[in-house]
């Protein structure tokens, strides 16, 4: 879809740079939060990741993953033998088609990956602390819609969709 004649190239420029600045201090503080969050499990973000979406996923292929965890297939795969090592994971090849690799959690990742999310505590994190104003105003958090529907327009439909319920099958009710 093409850019109607009516918007000015200004306005085309104000909203990338605008959209650039407010995403990067974002996603700034979000990893600053992750980071210190997996700190203790000796976990860094792409690992999680890879934990996370195939907790989710079952036992999804290292492209799956790439596109969901929005990293490069290689970045996957790297990250995904360390894991490996760490008997965390296990990545496998179907005889039927040698082409993919497929992943799936070990019953020690798995355990890991439950236990980062026991230990989640929502005081600790800037982001968090930083929507409750928001959130005790409209009684939930921000959803973005703007900002879903386009990611939704540049990755599709089911890529949004996939994370309305991240953590369907765990208790998450606190302890």
């Amino acid at each position: 879809m093409e850019l109607s004649k009516t918007q000015s190239w200004e306005q085309s420029l104000h909203f990338k740079h605008r959209l650039a600045y407010l995403s990067k201090a974002l996603w700034k503080s979000v990893e600053q939060d992750w980071q210190r969050w997996l700190q203790p499990h000796g976990l860094n973000i792409n690992e999680h990741q890879i934990l996370w979406i195939t907790y989710q996923m079952g036992t999804p292929v290292l492209s799956e993953i790439a596109r969901n965890g929005v990293m490069h297939v290689s970045t996957v795969y790297n990250f995904s033998k360390k894991l490996e090592e760490r008997n965390l994971i296990c990545m496998v090849k179907q005889q039927k088609d040698r082409r993919q690799t497929y992943v799936h959690l070990t019953e020690k990742g798995k355990a890991l990956f439950l236990e980062t999310l026991d230990h989640f505590d929502a005081n600790s994190h800037e982001t968090l602390q930083g929507a409750m104003p928001l959130k005790e105003l409209y009684g939930k958090f921000p959803e973005f819609a703007e900002i879903a529907t386009l990611v939704r327009h540049m990755y599709g439909e089911d890529f949004t969709d996939k994370f309305k319920h991240p953590l369907s099958g765990y208790n998450t009710t606190p302890s």
